[in-house]
């Protein structure tokens, strides 16, 4: 089995190998965001087909380290209404993800990245919600993850106003994380998608994406949050008005 899959060269396999390193540090600094980064890189070369599948396995095994580190953390009651209505949402987007054109998903997957880079942010006034309400954001964000992908700023804004502190609040969302991915993977390979031609590059991707996350709680924490922030949108930016072009300037 090749390292590398045909659809692909080995010069991005690399690019993407050292963009999930940056990415899993972006996320360790800044609690989320690396998501969408590493999905903006996987639409610039990927066939449009093949970005979600394995972003979600990518995001998987990120989110998985996460879980782990943070396991005590965890909000379990969450977790079980979540899942409960992220089979329905999962099961509704999968049944229209394979009719939208390639045009359509780049462009909406690079509106998406605009909206979660400039998007307000969630209130700091934190409510206490119950099942029905994390059973519907379920559904919803999961939905929009067989569309989009990287649906973790949706995630966080649902848990962002239920009172969770920052320990519980960052487990949880990795954990609900885990579980959209581990749905959509599924979805996907029943729709057909070959991982066993992927499996190297993505073991790899989560393999650096492990050293990153160590990395980066050591070292981004240090830079100016400002300047981060900034240089984030701005690379942000330029990727998606890059990936609106490649879908409509034709």
């Amino acid at each position: 089995m090749s390292f590398v899959p045909p659809d692909i060269t080995t010069v991005f396999a690399a690019v993407l190998v050292i963009t999930s390193f940056l990415t899993s540090a972006l996320t360790a600094a800044m609690g989320l965001g690396g998501g969408v980064a590493m999905l903006a890189v996987l639409s610039l070369g990927l066939p449009v087909t093949s970005v979600l599948p394995v972003h979600g396995v990518v995001q998987m095994g990120s989110n998985s380290g996460r879980v782990i580190i943070q396991r005590r953390h965890l909000v379990t009651p969450v977790l079980l209404w979540f899942a409960l209505g992220s089979l329905a949402g999962i099961a509704l987007g999968a049944s229209v993800v394979i009719s939208i054109p390639d045009a359509l998903a780049k462009g909406t997957l690079a509106l998406f990245i605009l909206w979660s880079v400039y998007r307000k942010k969630p209130s700091a006034t934190a409510q206490r919600h119950g099942k029905t309400y994390f059973v519907l954001g379920g559904a919803i964000s999961s939905f929009c993850t067989m569309l989009v992908g990287a649906t973790g700023p949706l995630v966080a804004a649902l848990l962002a106003r239920t009172g969770l502190i920052k320990q519980p609040l960052v487990a949880t969302h990795a954990a609900c994380m885990v579980i959209q991915h581990g749905m959509k993977i599924l979805v996907f390979g029943t729709l057909g998608f070959a991982y066993a031609q992927w499996a190297p590059l993505i073991a790899a991707m989560i393999a650096s994406g492990l050293a990153g996350t160590w990395v980066g709680t050591r070292t981004l924490d240090n830079l100016p949050e400002a300047t981060f922030r900034l240089g984030f949108k701005i690379v942000m930016t330029a990727v998606s008005l890059h990936m609106l072009w490649q879908a409509f300037a034709r």
